[in-house]
């Protein structure tokens, strides 16, 4: 195929984000504003459109607009994770973004689509992580984006790679779907059988969580090397591993060399962990280990919850209990700290939370049909896993002119 180099300045506008005073905006819409998104509107996978700000229409210029085909990109943060985060805009509504995101708008001489799958590439991501460190934070210039290379085959082909690219990444938003449906599917019978914990509807007695376990331990959190662990490195779990209520063993800092490592903090697969400290909307996140490599350690910042010897409650039902929403609510609440500090939730608080107690055997028997969602989960996980390969490796063919 032949392919030529071009600037991303010759096929596209840079536009920068709407400025606006902190108190011009509004987390509801009025007459008169417009929504407006931000860098936690971006993710791997695409827009979402929650949490929105509203902002007066008179700050938002007309090239403010965004129109369908817009690539949005978070151009300034504290963390690489965010920054030269990217995702198209494929909406008819009218909607503008933020100072700390830019646009690009491609122009007629490329497809909208291939353009936009290009930022969502491994390569660009690396590039721009290089590019955009800083001291204190990382930002994105405008030149950093005018100067990226896309490799431009014939519209026709852009058309073709886009088509594929587009199609994959379909079946990987149906496995997602899915997969969503699947975490419902683990509430519904949550509910059905144990009713709403704020209501309470079937009278369970409810009983101080210090009473029905043995301990909560927490970790330690040493100064760690800035990546993951390797084969047969000890890790400390950052608060990533239980943020989504679900455990990821892959969200860890290795530990330095000559550090020693506390094995009594090594996690172990049926621990219960539970975020103690975050933002007000991620902490008293809760995640249950299923599995998990050796040498994973706790950190300070997670609680590890003991169950004592004929315990009466069981592990997966503490698990979905804790991150039923009326539940995780309550539990918030519980959360104290200083002015600008993030929450945090004391041993003392949490042991004090009553707990809704249905029979043993009633647990027993959710833990025994949420088992069976979970099997189906890993399997739909594995096969997402496989999807997200080939799309990774289409996308790698695709801007070398090998699709």
């Amino acid at each position: 195929m032949s392919l030529r180099l071009e600037r991303v300045a010759n096929i596209s506008i840079q536009i920068r984000g709407v400025t606006y005073a902190k108190g011009d905006s509004s987390d509801s819409q009025k007459p008169g504003y417009v929504p407006l998104l931000r860098a936690g509107n971006i993710t791997e996978t695409g827009l979402v459109f929650d949490d929105l700000l509203y902002v007066p229409s008179k700050l938002v210029s007309q090239k403010q607009r965004l129109c369908c085909g817009d690539v949005l990109i978070a151009a300034s943060s504290g963390s690489l994770d965010v920054v030269g985060k990217a995702a198209a805009f494929d909406l008819d509504s009218e909607f503008s973004f933020g100072a700390f995101c830019k646009v690009l708008r491609p122009t007629t001489e490329v497809d909208a689509r291939y353009f936009s799958h290009f930022f969502r590439t491994a390569s660009y991501r690396r590039l721009i992580s290089q590019l955009a460190a800083g001291a204190n934070i990382n930002n994105l210039k405008n030149e950093h984006l005018d100067e990226l290379l896309i490799p431009l085959p014939s519209k026709i082909e852009q058309k073709r790679i886009a088509a594929i690219l587009d199609k994959a990444d379909a079946l990987r938003a149906k496995r997602r779907k899915a997969l969503e449906q699947l975490d419902t599917l683990a509430q519904t019978i949550f509910i059905e059988m144990f009713g709403d914990p704020f209501q309470n509807p079937k009278e369970w007695p409810r009983i101080p969580l210090g009473e029905l376990l043995s301990n909560i331990e927490s970790g330690k959190s040493p100064v760690c090397e800035d990546r993951p662990s390797k084969d047969g490195e000890w890790g400390i779990l950052k608060l990533g591993a239980v943020t989504k209520c679900e455990y990821l063993s892959s969200e860890n800092k290795a530990l330095p060399v000559g550090v020693q490592p506390d094995v009594r903090f090594e996690v172990k697969a049926g621990d219960l962990l539970f975020s103690r400290k975050n933002t007000y909307e991620l902490v008293a996140a809760c995640a249950l280990v299923d599995e998990t490599p050796p040498r994973m350690l706790l950190p300070d910042l997670i609680f590890r919850f003991c169950f004592p010897e004929n315990s009466r409650l069981n592990s997966s039902y503490l698990h979905r209990l804790l991150i039923t929403g009326s539940k995780r609510r309550e539990v918030q609440k519980l959360a104290g700290g200083a002015a600008g500090s993030m929450p945090n939730i004391s041993k003392e608080k949490l042991r004090g939370l009553p707990i809704e107690l249905p029979p043993l055997a009633l647990q027993q028997e959710f833990a025994e049909r949420v088992k069976k969602v979970e099997l189906m989960k890993a399997e739909m996980r594995k096969s997402l896993t496989q999807l997200d390969d080939l799309f990774s490796s289409l996308q790698h063919r695709a801007f070398r002119g090998e699709l």
